[in-house]
């Protein structure tokens, strides 16, 4: 099997509050809009909002075997990880859009500085700056 492209797909409980958070909010820069739905630049990955499907999850390929999430505030079994250069930077910058800190950017235990904000259905957004010295700037190949 070859993945030629990849993307994290949301259907929010409200599509423009959604749209007007990832697009002003968080500021990403969109790459194609189709009616129902919004596809936005994260780095090498893109993130759609879709507007449409969001009632009649049933698929059993949804995380959740098919169950509507009542409550957006629900516990979500995942986030979004997006690299930033400079996470303390990119704090400033969500707070002067009136962007709610969940967590306020420090350096983690495991070598990253991480920032979290929360989007309206509850996705953990995690901001992360890589340090120069973390090992994950160090080529590994052998």
């Amino acid at each position: 099997m070859e993945i030629l492209a990849s993307r994290v797909l949301f259907r929010p409980a409200d599509y423009q509050r959604s749209l007007t958070f990832y697009r002003d909010a968080i500021g990403l820069a969109i790459a194609r809009e189709y009616g129902v739905g919004t596809v936005f630049y994260a780095g090498q990955s893109l993130i759609e909002l879709a507007g449409h499907g969001g009632k009649e999850r049933s698929d059993p390929g949804d995380v959740d075997g098919g169950k509507q999430r009542s409550d957006p505030g629900e516990a979500f079994p995942g986030a979004l990880w997006l690299q930033v250069r400079d996470v303390y930077e990119t704090q400033a910058e969500l707070e002067s859009r009136g962007v709610p800190i969940a967590r306020e950017a420090k350096p983690e235990p495991w070598g990253l500085h991480e920032l979290h904000v929360t989007d309206p259905d509850g996705v953990t957004l995690i901001f992360v700056q890589v340090p120069e010295t973390h090992p994950l700037r160090r080529d590994t190949r052998q």
